[in-house]
């Protein structure tokens, strides 16, 4: 992502004035960041990597629909329809680091990167804070999980922080073409994320897309030293079977070893995770089942909207609608589950 200018914000004259800097505030020795670090649509501040609450407040004289992406693409606040006249305030918690997306990709621009958009965005005011009290979701995981780089793709951990509340911030660490076996061996992954976790931290675990030569031992243990490195530091391991690849039966189901994450040696991953998480009593998002019953409910054609079918006649991974939609199955989980609170609505 590049660098924008910082300079005085001219794209706001949301409710008939200019804006105005929020009034610094001490805040760990350090002022609290406005305004003038935007130009047009989007906003730069030079921050060290860490963890920061952002608070926005939208609308204008005219109706408004505005968004916030940050970072590598991150969707950070969902489309929040405002009324002329009527401005709203949202916040949200992100997570900069370097690399700020992939963790094997590019380390991308330094500082918190954040864009403006939305059909008709209006941004009166927006103020950027070092998070005193942040809860951090970390995501292990592959090209289903990550930020992506580049449209089309979209992975549902990039989509996954629209839906937490202010004091959560998604870590996410998953990498393209990652499986159990590559993730624990490559020291810029799981020997770089284990370090970070912190008590009552969560870390999801979806691993399984890239184990297609991983024998059922193996793959079991693999899961079984992250589940128990997650505990070493205090956090709390979450188990995520694998989404479900578009592969349809001639019946209209996705009853097959490709659609069902079956590997070439007859590894059933999904029911390996399940019986990890039995065994040592770890939380499970069964995602493979969720995703399973909303694409074939939907069917070959409007299932087809979820994937990159369309774009690329890619049947594995998902498209921005697709990745937010099963983003929005985990965050009904955890919170089923008692492991985050409620969170938000994408319409703000």
């Amino acid at each position: 992502m590049r660098r924008f200018t910082i300079a005085a914000l001219t794209v706001a004259t949301t409710l008939g004035t200019v804006l105005t800097a929020v009034p610094a505030e001490a805040h760990r020795g350090r002022p609290a960041l406005g305004p003038e670090n935007c130009a047009e649509n989007a906003c730069h501040f030079d921050v060290p990597a860490g963890t920061y609450d952002v608070t926005v407040r939208l609308g204008g004289e005219s109706a408004a629909t505005t968004t916030v992406t940050g970072e590598t693409r991150r969707t950070l606040l969902a489309e929040t329809v405002t009324e002329a006249g009527k401005p709203v305030s949202r916040s949200f918690t992100v997570d900069v680091r370097t690399p700020e997306g992939e963790p094997t990709g590019a380390d991308g621009t330094p500082g918190l990167d954040l864009v403006i958009g939305g059909s008709a965005p209006a941004l009166a005011d927006i103020r950027v804070t070092p998070a005193r009290w942040a809860r951090k979701i970390f995501l292990v995981g592959d090209s289903t999980v990550c930020d992506q780089p580049g449209d089309p793709y979209s992975g549902w951990g990039q989509q996954l922080p629209q839906y937490l509340r202010k004091g959560v911030s998604v870590a996410n660490h998953a990498d393209s073409g990652e499986s159990t076996v590559s993730y624990l061996a490559d020291s810029r992954l799981w020997a770089t994320v284990q370090p970070q976790i912190r008590r009552g931290d969560l870390v999801l675990i979806q691993l399984a897309h890239n184990d297609k030569q991983t024998d059922e031992a193996t793959y079991r243990a693999n899961l079984e030293t992250l589940v128990a490195g997650v505990r070493e530091k205090g956090g709390k391991p979450v188990l995520v079977t694998p989404i479900v690849r578009r592969w349809f039966n001639a019946d209209g189901t996705l009853n097959n070893n490709t659609a069902l994450l079956v590997n070439g040696l007859g590894v059933d991953h999904p029911a390996v995770t399940r019986s990890v998480a039995a065994a040592h009593d770890v939380p499970l998002v069964d995602l493979t089942a969720k995703t399973k019953s909303l694409v074939e409910s939907l069917g070959t054609e409007g299932s087809k909207a979820l994937y990159l079918y369309n774009e690329k006649r890619d049947n594995t991974h998902t498209s921005v609608h697709g990745a937010t939609v099963y983003a929005d199955l985990v965050r009904d989980e955890l919170v089923a589950q008692g492991l985050v609170p409620e969170g938000k609505s994408r319409v703000g």
